[in-house]
């Protein structure tokens, strides 16, 4: 296996890891943002209250996602198993 086709591997994983993790980390993120928005409105610096939504939210959209996420990396490791497969 050549050095470009390692790269070209490596590539796709990064990509791959973007696009099942990127939906979950952005909506964790934008809930994040709101609530601490409305924690430095209202001066309530309680550490729950930053947490909880967040963690029902990513779940949320885990379960909402799932299919995406599943579709996006079975289609990696069919790729992946194929060139496995072709090294012979």
């Amino acid at each position: 296996m050549e050095f470009d086709a390692n790269i070209e591997h490596l590539q796709q994983a990064y990509w791959h890891i973007l696009l099942v993790s990127g939906p979950v980390l952005g909506v964790a993120l934008m809930v994040g943002l709101v609530v601490g928005i409305v924690q430095a409105a209202t001066s309530i610096n309680e550490q729950t209250l930053s947490f909880v939504p967040k963690l029902a939210i990513a779940m949320l959209t885990m379960a909402l996602a799932s299919g995406f996420m599943l579709t996006v990396m079975t289609d990696y490791f069919q790729t992946i198993f194929e060139s496995i497969r072709a090294i012979r």
